[in-house]
């Protein structure tokens, strides 16, 4: 995810809390934050695999 989309989702909660969003602003919210949430299992996932591998000297 880049820089942008992560400020934007961040600038999307400040101005939710604020005045609360519109239906399309709530809907790129939607979007950008399913989009946060997929990259970070990937990544959850792929660092959980990688100290299995560690823990078990490298087989599988």
């Amino acid at each position: 995810m880049t820089i942008e989309k992560q400020k934007r989702i961040n600038e999307l909660a400040k101005l939710k809390k604020e005045r609360g969003l519109t239906a399309e602003e709530a809907a790129e919210q939607k979007v950008l934050y399913q989009e946060y949430l997929t990259e970070w299992r990937n990544g959850m996932t792929q660092s959980l695999n990688a100290r299995i591998d560690e823990m078990a000297g490298g087989k599988k």
